[in-house]
């Protein structure tokens, strides 16, 4: 684990954007700088910090977790699902196949939790016994793990609107995906979520619950998108979590080792995504560094060894070399 010191030293320095000239058309994302280049993308995760649907500062060594972890995650469920993965020239590069993405965003979950207005455990507290279509028992309490996992699908939003509910008779009724393909869907996404859940408990970790993204390769459907990362998937730390039976507003939340970390501490500083955001503080940036470089060392097992600096060189100088021997 790199030091607090040394990440304080790195803040600024965080990759905030990349220019690849020569590489295709730019396609910039919240937290990727994304070019189109000869049938393939070139994916620059950058450490831009994506919260409320706006990007609100960087955090150093982020994208290369985030790109690596993911990598990492697509080798170890390469059986259960093809992944759109060519090559990771660089710490914060993949080059990856073109797809044709889903036009549904699968999220599956295995404790009931969240406290936002659409989130699983505010609907069962409003009432709602089936919501995403699946019933639910009575009896559950806040962040309860739930008899079996679940699929809650959504659309992809666009624009800034905010994605909308669907259930699997949607999905097939509206012909967003057809039977047969939904179906191969929900198999491949519990299965990698089993897997996920496996590795998490090696490493004293809880997974909650993550968002996946699916497109078709060749007429075969693959995994695209990073999986498994503390920004696409919710993490407890096991020996903080207590099942909270009838005591729900007595026990504390268990230790969050994901992006709610950010999002909580915006929120507790006053900002839920309108007006002007309060800027993170750099002991607080490196604070996070070390959490996302955790994540990233206890799941894998490996140490994390940051590629050097200046990344925007080293990533032209990488990827040159990628395209010589390419």
């Amino acid at each position: 684990m790199l030091n607090h010191e040394y990440l304080l030293r790195a803040v600024p320095n965080a990759l905030e954007s990349v220019d690849l000239s020569g590489y295709g058309e730019k396609i910039t994302g919240k937290v990727r700088d994304i070019y189109a280049h000869n049938e393939q993308y070139i994916l620059i995760t950058t450490d831009r910090v994506s919260a409320f649907d706006r990007v609100l500062g960087a955090i150093p060594f982020k994208g290369q977790v985030l790109n690596q972890l993911s990598a990492w995650w697509f080798e170890q469920t390469a059986d259960i699902v093809t992944n759109h993965v060519i090559a990771v020239p660089d710490p914060n590069v993949t080059i990856a196949r073109s797809a044709e993405t889903l036009p549904v965003e699968v999220i599956v979950r295995g404790y009931i939790t969240g406290v936002t207005s659409t989130s699983l455990w505010t609907l069962y507290e409003q009432g709602d016994r089936q919501p995403y279509g699946i019933t639910l028992p009575d009896g559950l309490q806040k962040n309860d793990p739930l008899p079996t996992p679940i699929i809650t699908p959504t659309t992809k939003a666009t624009g800034g609107a905010h994605d909308q509910r669907l259930t699997r008779d949607e999905i097939i009724g509206q012909r967003l995906v057809d039977k047969v393909l939904w179906t191969q869907v929900e198999e491949a996404a519990l299965a990698i979520f089993a897997r996920g859940q496996e590795v998490a408990q090696k490493a004293g970790l809880l997974l909650v619950d993550t968002k996946y993204e699916f497109g078709m390769i060749d007429g075969k459907l693959a995994i695209i998108d990073e999986i498994h990362t503390p920004d696409s998937s919710r993490y407890w730390v096991a020996d903080t979590y207590h099942q909270q039976g009838n005591e729900t507003s007595f026990l504390r939340e268990p230790e969050n080792f994901d992006k709610e970390t950010l999002r909580m501490w915006f929120v507790e500083h006053g900002y839920r995504g309108e007006g002007t955001a309060p800027q993170m503080p750099d002991d607080f940036v490196a604070y996070m560094a070390e959490r996302y470089i955790t994540a990233y060392e206890r799941l894998t097992g490996q140490i994390f060894v940051p590629g050097e600096l200046p990344a925007q060189e080293r990533i032209v100088r990488n990827m040159e070399t990628y395209k010589r021997q390419d």
